[in-house]
């Protein structure tokens, strides 16, 4: 698996990428959406800005994956999403969207799992290299009535 320092020159490559093509390229990889997906940083506080795939989406939710390339860590957006769920989404075809992250629930893993890996067969390669489950999130929009009762 990529060093923090590569992924960090990939993400910054991915974000130049969409940045010279005004938008038109970068946010589709192997058919899957990408997104550009912020978080808090869980020990700095700061916003963290990665590019992720997502090869599910069902209704207004979309499904990424923390698999790191089948590395024996989770993936850092993945631990500072489980330390604060609200993160922001921007995606090709909409603007920011604030949404929150949870873990897909063992029943859901048992039936997304295959279609995961059908969309890219890179999962199932990574699933076998660690001991680690490779976690699958959803990311699902935060309502305005859930974002009017928290305030």
């Amino acid at each position: 698996m990529p060093s923090n320092p590569v992924l960090r020159l990939l993400n910054g490559m991915h974000r130049g990428l969409i940045a010279l093509s005004a938008g038109q390229a970068g946010w589709n990889v192997g058919g899957m959406t990408v997104l550009e997906v912020t978080t808090t940083g869980r020990k700095s506080g700061k916003d963290r800005v990665v590019f992720l795939t997502s090869p599910i989406q069902e209704g207004d939710s979309m499904l990424v994956v923390g698999s790191r390339g089948g590395d024996d860590r989770h993936p850092d957006w993945f631990l500072n999403m489980r330390r604060k769920p609200e993160v922001k989404v921007s995606a090709k075809d909409n603007s920011d969207q604030n949404m929150v992250a949870r873990i897909a629930t063992d029943e859901e893993r048992d039936r997304l799992w295959p279609l995961v890996v059908e969309k890219y067969s890179g999962y199932g390669e990574y699933r076998q290299k660690t001991e680690r489950e490779i976690p699958l999130i959803w990311l699902d929009p935060i309502s305005q009535t859930t974002q009017d009762e928290s305030s």
